[in-house]
C-alpha cells in the first residue's frame, strides 16, 4: 500500500463522498492525477479542495456529469477523450439505491441507469484510453454483498409488479460483476485488467439515506468510508500479475462469487445477451 502512482491518470466517479472520496483521496496521496466525477458541481467542488488540501496533491480535478445520463455520460467521455492521454484507473464507484421506481428522462429505470448503464457506458467509452495505458490499465467495479442473495436476470429493469429497491440493487449488483468476468474475457489480450469487488458495509451518506435502519442499528459497528475504500486502492495499487483479472475481491482477497445453495451460479449464462442489450442502449456513436 506504500506503493507511489506518479503520473497515473485516474478516474472515480461518485467521488465526493463516502467510498469514492476516501478512493480519490487514496489514490491522491500516492501522487496520482485524479479526475473526480460527480453529478454535483457543489459537492464536487468542495470535495475537491478538501482532497487537494488533505493530500497536498494539486492534480486532482472535478469533472460534472450525471451517470444516470446516457447522453451526460457520452459528453464527458468525448471531452476527456480529447485530451488525448492514456487511462491507467477507472473506478466505477458511483452507485445508488432508490426504493420507489423513478425513470430517467431516458426512459430507464434510474437504479439500473447509475448502477448498470452507468457503469456500462463509462468503461466502453473509455476503453481506447485505458487501451492506451495496457498493460498497466484497471478497472475495478464497487459491487456489494447484496449481490450474494440473487442470480442473474435479463428483467434489467425490474418490470415485474411491487417494485423493491433493495432488490434491484442487489441485481444490478450482480450484473457488475458478472460484466466484470465479461470483459476480462473480452479485453483480455488487451492488457486491461478487470476487477469487481465488495467493500463491506460501510458508514456512509449512501447507506445512511438508502438502508436507514441498517445504519442506525449498526451504528459504530459499520466500518468506515476509508476502510471500505481499502481494497479498492489496494487493487489500484498491486502488481497486475498479482492479481486475476475477472475476479471479485473483499478485504484484499479474491472471493467467491456465489454462496453454497444460493442458486446463481448458473444464472451468469445470461450475460451474453445483456451485454448486447446494454451495447444497443448505448449504442456509442459509430
Amino acid at each position: 500500500m506504500q506503493r507511489r502512482v506518479e503520473g497515473k491518470n485516474c478516474i472515480v466517479t461518485g467521488a465526493n463522498s463516502g467510498i469514492g472520496y476516501a478512493t480519490a483521496e487514496g489514490l491522491a496521496s500516492r501522487g496520482a492525477t485524479v479526475y473526480m466525477v460527480c453529478r454535483n458541481k457543489e459537492r464536487g467542488e468542495a470535495a475537491l479542495s478538501r482532497i487537494q488540501s488533505t493530500t497536498g496533491n494539486q492534480n486532482v480535478y472535478l469533472e460534472v456529469c450525471d451517470l444516470s445520463s446516457v447522453s451526460d455520460i457520452k459528453s464527458f467521455t468525448s471531452r476527456f477523450s480529447s485530451k488525448d492521454q492514456p487511462l491507467h484507473i477507472l473506478v466505477n464507484n458511483a452507485g445508488l439505491l432508490e426504493h420507489n421506481r423513478v425513470t430517467t428522462s431516458e426512459g430507464l429505470e434510474l437504479n439500473f441507469a447509475v448502477n448498470v448503464v452507468g457503469t456500462f457506458a463509462m468503461t466502453e467509452l473509455l476503453l481506447p484510453l485505458l487501451d492506451k495505458a495496457a498493460p498497466d490499465a484497471r478497472v475495478i467495479t464497487v459491487s456489494s454483498g447484496g449481490m450474494y442473495t440473487t442470480p442473474l436476470t435479463k428483467d434489467l429493469q425490474f418490470s415485474e409488479n411491487n417494485f423493491d429497491g433493495t432488490l434491484q440493487y442487489a441485481r444490478n449488483k450482480r450484473v457488475q460483476v458478472a460484466l466484470t468476468e465479461k470483459w476480462a474475457e473480452m479485453y483480455g489480450d488487451k492488457g486491461i485488467g478487470f476487477y469487481s469487488m465488495h467493500p463491506g458495509w460501510a458508514e456512509t451518506p449512501g447507506v445512511a439515506k438508502s438502508l436507514p435502519n441498517l445504519d442506525k442499528n449498526l451504528s459504530g459497528k459499520l466500518r468506515t468510508s476509508e476502510e471500505g475504500a481499502d481494497t479498492v486502492v489496494w487493487l489500484a495499487l498491486q502488481p497486475k500479475e498479482e492479481l486475476a483479472s475477472g475476479a471479485f475481491y473483499f478485504d484484499r482477497a479474491e472471493a467467491s462469487k456465489h454462496l453454497p445453495f444460493a442458486g446463481t451460479s448458473g444464472s451468469h449464462a445470461v450475460i451474453d445477451s445483456i451485454y448486447d442489450s446494454l451495447r444497443s442502449l448505448c449504442s456509442p456513436p459509430s
